[in-house]
């Protein structure tokens, strides 16, 4: 048990890194579908390439979406939403109306008895009580709909409608039944032709009629029923038939080598989706292993790739998260649409995982996770050949097109490429399988922009994702890289000769790393910072003193060997006090690796030969370069400082410094962290000439 228990803490990171893998597998295999696959791929317009088909059994020929749709749209179109008739509100209403109409009339006759107290007005009233009747009866019969968002719809498009009368509805136009505005002008203007035609004579009368408010009696008996609509709409869709026709079982489909038309590719459409349906349920087991292998099979792929190409994320838990959480992330959205249909499935911007990856790692990484998820959903992906096609030449689009992120148009310039991208090669793929552009899709290419847009989601998502799981994006090291930044300003002020010495650097090390191969800009950022533990001393550094004191002379040699040392920790130090992210301190750390302060050492042995001494007081701590970038700019920085002192400029000088300071002071076990080959250390040598050549040559100048 001991055993075991120290086996697990020693191998911990490992143990952990596969835990990881493990439960990325189980959570993919997890919410994968479990509908069986049909196995054979095939295309409309091309020949068929596998063996004869047979119908295994009875199947519908299903009609193609499109042909569903037109009849659905075609029957709706003829479709009108029902309305319920109340019989019952006409009575209680005109009711209603009759004894407010005779109360005014009593009410006018008391206030001017002379006016109205005559048996000829009388008979006029109840002329005109029984022709309002009349025309309130009218009105009801008709119906008055009641407002409503449908009602308006309705009225706006002067539609017909269906009104359910005793559970029988009449379809209606819209000239036989009333809104409330109609109605009310209806028995307004009906009113008032009675008026002109019939008391002209009788002016008092007319002024009577007049002050009436016919509208508070006009109350909607039409209510829109939407149970009802919706219940018949169904009923109607339910009886478009899905299929045109049967294959028997038995019956051929298609030979080997003819070309799948396009009613040969409808039924073997319909045979696949018979094919799932009819497996949906059974040998789940099987399913399930199968699926179990394939998950697996890839996600092991994935891991020994990063173990022969790049262990350092294996070595990292927080990197290995970051990979397997952003593989989960694409794998899971894509199951979640394609699951429940919620949206295109060409909207996925699958374009975002070359890049993201690429920023923070490089193109083969990249496009070798991008194959892997495109594989992944590939497994139940519709059209699978035709989302690996397309959605894998995106990625190399995105990798190929995208150089420069922290350049914000250069993102816009990629969204713009990508959308082009996959609206030309869907167009291809169209035009080959339909054989005529009048069958292709044109709403496909809308969502190609949405999936452009989308990309451009890229800038925050790298921010999320450099600030979770500590990342450093392009973005942020020109913003660091900016002379104008607090701690550089301070350098450039407290230690001037040092600020100069790290632009020096930069450039050499930034002109290197670009020959052999890695990060560019982020080794010009980490040689600006790698020396700005010397602000709290500047005066004991050579390139700082400006007066010809040296307050070395006041120390012994093993002080100023502290001294010196120890502007690594007070570098470290004062990043961290500036929040500086921890790839660039790890140029602060390793920019002398374990080193010796050869100088004061070496004073040290030649004043007191006889003497021993203590090595490791004259050593930096370290730790070694561990990266390609760190060990450029430890060579930079030595070659850099030590040009300083060449009494004589010229090609045979500044060579073999060069030379003298990478071979000599610098032996194999200082780079054995790294992956720098001996191309690669010529390399840099090279540059490192040519560049000081330039530098001198140009006459620039450095503070003594």
């Amino acid at each position: 048990m001991g055993k075991f228990l120290k086996f697990i803490k020693d191998n911990y990171n490992s143990i952990s890194v596969i835990v990881f893998f493990l439960i990325t597998a189980l959570l993919i295999l997890y919410l994968l579908p479990r509908e069986g696959k049909f196995r054979y791929e095939f295309q409309r317009g091309r020949p068929w390439l596998h063996e004869t088909l047979i119908a295994p059994f009875d199947f519908p020929i299903y009609k193609p979406e499109s042909e569903l749709r037109a009849e659905r749209d075609s029957l709706l179109a003829d479709f009108r939403p029902y309305f319920r008739y109340d019989s019952l509100l006409y009575d209680s209403v005109i009711a209603r109306y009759h004894e407010s109409l005779d109360q005014q009339w009593e009410s006018a006759g008391r206030a001017r008895p002379d006016d109205f107290d005559s048996e000829g007005l009388r008979r006029l009233y109840d002329r005109f009580y029984n022709f309002s009747t009349d025309l309130y009866r009218h009105v009801y019969q008709q119906g008055i709909v009641a407002p409503g968002e449908t009602a308006d719809r309705v009225a706006a498009e002067e539609q017909s409608i269906v009104i359910l009368r005793n559970n029988i509805g009449v379809r209606t136009p819209p000239a036989n039944y009333f809104r409330e505005k109609t109605a009310y002008e209806y028995i307004r203007s009906g009113v008032d032709k009675w008026i002109a035609e019939t008391v002209a004579r009788h002016p008092h009368f007319r002024d009577f009629l007049q002050t009436l408010e016919f509208g508070d009696f006009l109350i909607p008996n039409l209510y829109y029923d939407q149970a009802t609509t919706e219940r018949v709409r169904q009923s109607l869709l339910n009886e478009i038939s899905l299929a045109r026709g049967m294959v028997q079982s038995g019956e051929r489909i298609v030979s080997q080598g003819d070309l799948i038309t396009n009613h040969t590719y409808l039924i073997l459409e319909s045979l696949k989706r018979e094919y799932e349906t009819r497996l949906l349920g059974t040998n789940l087991n099987l399913v399930l292993l199968g699926q179990f292998i394939l998950v697996f099979s890839l996600i092991a792929i994935l891991y020994l790739f990063l173990y022969h190409f790049r262990r350092e994320i294996l070595t990292s838990a927080r990197k290995t998260l970051f990979i397997l959480f952003f593989l989960f992330l694409m794998v899971s959205t894509s199951i979640i649409l394609i699951r429940f249909s919620m949206i295109n499935f060409y909207v996925v911007p699958f374009a975002i995982v070359p890049i993201i990856i690429r920023t923070f790692y490089d193109e083969r990484l990249a496009l070798f996770i991008h194959t892997v998820i495109l594989l992944l959903v590939a497994f139940f992906a519709p059209n699978s050949f035709e989302f690996l096609f397309l959605n894998y030449l995106i990625g190399l689009v995105a990798i190929f097109s995208l150089s420069n992120l922290y350049l914000r148009s250069k993102l816009f310039y990629t969204a713009v490429i990508i959308v082009l991208s996959y609206s030309l090669l869907y167009f291809g793929i169209a035009v080959t399988q339909e054989r005529s552009v009048a069958n292709i899709n044109w709403m496909n290419f809308a969502w190609f922009g949405a999936n452009g847009l989308l990309v451009l989601t890229t800038y925050p998502l790298l921010y999320i994702f450099e600030k979770t799981f500590g990342f450093i994006s392009d973005g942020t090291l020109v913003e660091l890289s900016d002379t104008n930044q607090p701690l550089l300003r301070k350098l450039a002020e407290e230690a001037p000769g040092t600020f100069q010495h790290s632009i020096q650097v930069a450039n050499l090390a930034e002109a290197a790393v670009r020959e052999i191969g890695g990060n560019s800009l982020l080794v010009r950022t980490g040689a600006l910072y790698h020396d700005i533990g010397k602000m709290s001393s500047p005066a004991f550094y050579i390139e700082n003193q400006a007066s010809g004191y040296n307050p070395h002379d006041s120390l012994d040699f093993e002080e100023s060997a502290q001294v010196i040392i120890s502007h690594v920790s007070k570098g470290v130090e004062t990043a961290r006090k500036h929040n500086l992210p921890e790839q660039i301190i790890d140029f602060i750390r390793t920019h002398h690796g374990t080193t010796r302060v050869q100088y004061f050492y070496k004073s040290f042995l030649k004043k007191y030969p006889n003497e021993d001494v203590d090595a490791r007081k004259y050593t930096y701590p370290g730790p070694k370069p561990f990266s390609r970038e760190t060990a450029v700019l430890m060579m930079a920085d030595s070659v850099e400082a030590a040009s300083r002192s060449l009494k004589e400029i010229s090609t045979g000088s500044i060579n073999e410094l060069v030379e003298s300071i990478i071979d000599n002071q610098f032996n194999e076990d200082q780079f054995s962290n790294t992956n720098l080959t001996f191309r690669d250390i010529s390399t840099v040598k090279s540059v490192y000439k040519n560049k000081l050549m330039n530098i001198y040559h140009a006459r620039i100048s450095y503070p003594k």
